[in-house]
């Protein structure tokens, strides 16, 4: 499937964004492997880690001098300008990356249809990001059961405007079957791994393999909950397994309210490291 990016990007979603050369670039600065994006839900850093920050510049610049990816939730709920990405983008490394969630009005109003008027000013706003958008994220609402025609013809809108990572989260029982996973696996959509898991498969990466994508929202308390070592011991080994299959691994730690996500995503880092 020959895909096109968005507006005057040229990018396929067969081919990596980004060369070896600078894949190993990024394994330098930031000590993780290569094609692996750690990070947080946001860019806030809690006032028990600054320490592990430089100082000076903005948060997101801080941030970003640590951490290879984020992932930005707060387009799923109001439009951003361009103006706005385009002062992100200035603000970290050429190698950095960002996921961007996709928002509400496209996939719990309108439900994935009839999305085009939708994606098209969307996409239009985050290309100042250039290849700095590494991937955007899919979060569907525990309502929305899985359907062919509509995830098709949602998944063809899609990849006309996007051939970049797309990872979906789906949070109803319906789409953790082979026949999503197929659909999935012939759009080139990851399905998110999610802790704590919804449903059985929830846990594990799906749909189609050339990406993964770990969301981590927190364990007991969602949202709240620092995880354990040994699942953050556990995890970094996946993550490791997938680098050296050459996969891009996003790992977001969304367990952001009292400040468990840096943590544990700097745990992480070390781990691979």
């Amino acid at each position: 499937m020959a895909l096109t990016g968005f507006p005057g990007d040229e990018t396929t979603a067969e081919v990596p964004a980004t060369s070896d050369r600078t894949q190993a670039r990024r394994a330098l600065n930031y000590g993780v492997p290569p094609h692996t994006y750690i990070g947080t839900a946001g860019w806030s850093i809690p006032r028990a880690e600054q320490r592990r920050f430089p100082s000076g510049g903005t948060h997101l610049a801080r941030y970003a001098q640590v951490f290879p990816a984020v992932e930005i939730n707060s387009t799923f709920h109001r439009p951003h300008r361009a103006s706005t990405f385009e002062r992100w983008a200035a603000s970290v490394p050429a190698t950095f990356r960002f996921s961007i969630k996709v928002p509400r009005a496209i996939t719990h109003d309108h439900r994935l249809v009839r999305t085009a008027p939708l994606l098209d000013p969307f996409l239009v706003d985050l290309a100042p990001l250039g290849k700095r958008l590494g991937c955007l994220l899919v979060q569907l609402p525990p309502s929305l059961a899985f359907d062919t025609r509509i995830a098709r013809s949602f998944f063809t809108v899609l990849r006309k405007r996007f051939a970049r990572g797309v990872a979906l989260e789906p949070r109803h029982a319906s789409w953790f079957g082979s026949r999503a996973d197929r659909l999935m696996e012939e759009y080139k959509v990851a399905r998110v791994a999610a802790n704590p898991p919804r449903a059985e498969g929830d846990g594990k990466p799906g749909g189609w393999r050339g990406l993964a994508y770990f969301r981590l929202h927190g364990f007991p308390r969602v949202y709240y909950s620092s995880y354990e070592d040994d699942f953050l011991a556990a995890l970094a080994l996946e993550v490791k397994a997938l680098a050296k299959r050459r996969i891009p691994t996003w790992c977001i730690f969304d367990n952001t309210t009292l400040g468990a996500a840096t943590p544990n995503a700097l745990t992480v880092m070390a781990r691979l490291a």
